[in-house]
Parts: structure tokens; C-alpha cells; sequence
């Protein structure tokens, strides 16, 4: 049920809301920049870190960077016509937002160090309190989360972790301070950070020993450099971007209807990827060890051209063997083996599903979101959920794609809340339900 509730006496607090957007990556940018667009000012940026980024702020591992096409992984508002490479690198991609934040002077409407622990709405009110980590409390009439599934890590509670006397990081939260030259190191996980990892400190570590649960299918990564006179194409004549922009994400979008409509179409990347990985590992027991046996497109594809040929190095060993436990000095398999190491790097993902805003939300009737999603997470357009007035998410409930650009999906996203939005003020409406 789709419900509008109107007040005579509020409807001058609805034509200019006070908005709380959380989180200052490329949704709670995307937001901000839209309303600015529109007119509305009233809106706070809530940010617990002390920059603006997101996942490419906290994610600095080696390697890191972008498996979508720079082009298409962007504002379609704010359209770069100087990207280095076909897939931005992980600085790049932060510069590219600070630009944004500085152009739209966004900054102003963001606060730092300001994480948000709970929520609640008052229906006698239709006001939003919101409380921060630092003690504060502060009201608003919409609330807007874009804090994203990728920023809980996840580090599995291995028997004998914290006897290990060597070095211990994730993925996400990387130690640079700590020297990997001439190191045995353990890399556990082979997902999406892994494969951009292992071949990053290959040539550097001693040995790597990667522990593998799944093995993934990866394909070639269509990267290449773009050169100064295609750069001078795009600046000056943007519309030739626009178009660029557009062949790529119906070249991706393609992809969709393998994965969604008739898991037989995807027969053809399922060859491509086992004639890519037949010509990069001529090891017959390696590549074996290293051949998923279940449909391409059932987990992430995966895209690299130097993960193979990290895995083929003679201090590089696939082990497909579960950990049993940690010692003081390394790692016991599942194969009775213990294997000494100096540092434990785990590429062991985040909490993508579970726990998706980390923090209490309590709705109508006092019902708290956790509850209400006990069973798994659902909302209207991954956006909207009811009995929650005025409180929209963004990259929330299952809005995870796996073929295309989450930045497009924002910007699908801000466009609905800006229509809930108008029609909340066209109506001179308290909330919408």
C-alpha cells in the first residue's frame, strides 16, 4: 500500500525538508549533487570518516581498482573526458569523486567524523531523530542512507588466530606500513580483491600460499590505455563520449539477459573462459585446481589478465585445502600440512546481506528494521520499505548487479526519491509510506 499522509499545519517543513543523507561515497554524493540541482539545501551529509570516497577511499590494497568501464562507472551528469585507462585505478576513482564534492561545493553540506548509530521516526512529528557516534543528536524529516554493502569486512573466526604471532590485515583495512618484501604470505580468499592482489605482490613476497574455497571464472580484462588525442576527441566533442558511454552499457547490459532470462547464453563467456584460462595455465593439475564446476554468472565473473599468470609463479601455491587452524608461527590445512608465514592478507569479502546499514532503525509502531528483515532484506525498487516514512536506501536490499555499473543503479535511485520528493510536496504531504 502506497500511503501519503498531509498535514495544513507542517506542509511549510515539506517545501524545504531538513534531509539527513549517510554516508559521503558515490551515493550520498550522488544524492546531494541531485538536490543542490533541484533547489534543496537543506540536507546534511553525515560521513563517519574524515573524507569523502567510500569503498575507494578505504579500499588502498595493490592493485585495487575498477572491474566496470571508467566511462560507464561515473555521473552520467559528470561525464570525465580524461580517464587514463579503459578501468580506473583506485586513486583515480577517488580524485574523480573529491572533483564532484568540489564542483557542486557539496563539502559545506558534509560532516566529518560523524557516524550515524540509530534512528527513529515519530509519527506525531513526522520527524526523523537521528543519533551520532560522537553523542549528538539531531533531527531530520527524510532520511537517506547510501553507506553501501561493502564496508563491514568480514574476518572468519579461524581457530588459533590470535595466537598467530605474524601480521594479520583484510583487504580493506591494508597495512602499509607493513613490508611484504621477502615475506611468506598466506592470501586467503580468491574473489574479487584476490585476483588484483596476488598479482600486485607476487614478485615481491618470498612464496605466497592462496588458501581456496571456490575457485571463480574469470575473463580477460578489456584494459588498455586512453591516449591523449582520444582524450582531445572527448573534450571536444562530448557527444562522441555519450555515445561511448551508451555501447558500453548495452554491451554489459546484454549480459543481463544470460544471467536472469536463460542461463544457457552464457554457454558462449563459459568457452571464452575456459579457452582463456586453458592458454594461461599449462599446468594441468593447476588448472584443474582452478576450473569452477558451476554455471558462469552463479558468483561474480571476474575479470584479469595477470591473475593467471601470477598463479603459474614458483613461489605461488594454490591450496584448495580449508584451514583447520592457525599456530604461532602459520597455518595448519584441513590436510594435516602446516605451512609457516609471516603475514595473513584475508580477502575474505564483506557483509554484503546482513546487518546492511550497521545501525538500528525503528520505524511506525516502533518496529526496528533488523526485525522486520529477520528473513532477509526487501524494499520497494531497493529503495523504499513500509513502515519506514521518509526513509529511503540507497545500494540498499538487493540492489547488487553483477554485469553492469552500481552507479548507474544510484542514479536510477536518486531519480525515484527526487519523485518521491516532489510528489511529497505537490501533496503537502508529512511522510510517504
Amino acid at each position: 500500500m502506497f500511503e501519503i499522509i498531509s498535514s495544513l499545519t507542517r506542509r511549510a517543513r515539506t517545501t524545504n525538508p531538513e534531509i539527513a543523507i549517510v554516508g559521503a561515497g558515490f551515493a550520498g554524493i550522488g544524492m546531494a549533487i541531485r538536490l543542490k540541482q533541484s533547489g534543496i539545501e537543506t540536507f546534511t551529509i553525515y560521513e563517519r570518516a574524515d573524507r569523502v570516497g567510500g569503498t575507494w577511499r578505504d579500499n588502498t590494497y595493490p592493485g585495487a581498482a575498477c572491474d566496470v568501464q571508467s566511462h560507464l562507472y561515473s555521473y552520467s551528469f559528470e561525464p570525465n573526458p580524461n580517464w587514463s585507462s579503459m578501468y580506473g585505478k583506485q586513486q583515480e576513482i577517488l580524485d574523480y569523486i573529491e572533483h564532484c564534492v568540489d564542483k557542486y561545493d557539496i563539502r559545506p553540506h558534509i560532516r566529518f567524523n560523524a557516524g550515524v548509530v540509530g534512528a527513529r521516526f515519530d509519527e506525531a512529528t513526522a520527524v526523523w531523530t537521528v543519533d551520532l557516534d560522537d553523542g549528538d543528536r539531531i533531527r531530520a524529516n527524510i532520511v537517506i542512507t547510501g553507506t553501501g554493502p561493502l564496508n563491514q569486512v568480514v574476518i572468519p573466526d579461524f581457530q588459533g588466530l590470535d595466537k598467530f604471532a605474524g601480521r594479520v590485515f583484510h583487504s580493506a583495512q591494508w597495512d602499509h606500513d607493513y613490508d611484504l618484501d621477502g615475506k611468506r604470505v598466506a592470501v586467503i580468499g580468491t574473489g574479487a580483491s584476490a585476483i588484483q592482489i596476488v598479482p600486485a605482490i607476487a614478485e615481491q613476497v618470498a612464496s605466497m600460499d592462496l588458501y581456496q574455497r571456490t575457485p571463480a571464472w574469470v575473463l580477460p580484462k578489456g584494459d588498455r590505455t586512453i591516449g591523449p588525442l582520444e582524450q582531445a576527441i572527448y573534450n571536444r566533442f562530448p557527444v562522441t563520449q555519450r555515445m561511448f558511454r551508451n555501447l558500453i552499457y548495452w554491451l554489459n547490459e546484454a549480459r543481463a539477459v544470460g544471467f536472469v532470462v536463460d542461463p544457457r547464453l552464457m554457454k558462449l563467456f563459459r568457452n571464452l573462459a575456459l579457452r582463456y584460462l586453458e592458454d594461461a595455465v599449462p599446468d594441468p593439475q593447476l588448472r584443474a585446481q582452478v576450473t569452477p564446476d558451476y554455471t558462469i554468472g552463479c558468483k561474480r565473473v571476474l575479470i584479469s589478465n595477470d591473475y593467471y599468470p601470477a598463479l603459474c609463479r614458483d613461489n605461488v601455491q594454490v591450496l584448495d585445502t580449508g584451514i583447520r587452524k592457525f599456530t604461532k608461527t602459520g597455518i595448519v590445512g584441513d590436510d594435516g600440512k602446516r605451512r609457516p608465514v609471516d603475514a595473513v592478507i584475508m580477502c575474505t569479502g564483506f557483509k554484503a546481506s546482513e546487518d546492511i546499514l550497521q545501525f538500528d532503525v525503528i520505524g511506525r509502531n516502533g518496529h526496528n528494521l533488523k526485525d522486520v528483515w529477520a528473513d532477509g532484506p526487501e524494499s520497494y525498487l531497493g529503495t523504499t520499505i513500509p513502515g519506514f516514512p521518509n526513509f529511503f536506501t540507497i545500494v540498499g536490499a538487493n540492489t547488487g548487479l553483477g554485469h553492469s555499473s552500481v552507479v548507474f543503479i544510484i542514479e536510477a535511485q536518486v531519480q525515484y526519491i527526487m519523485s518521491c520528493l516532489k510528489e511529497m510536496r505537490r501533496k503537502g504531504a508529512d511522510w510517504m509510506d
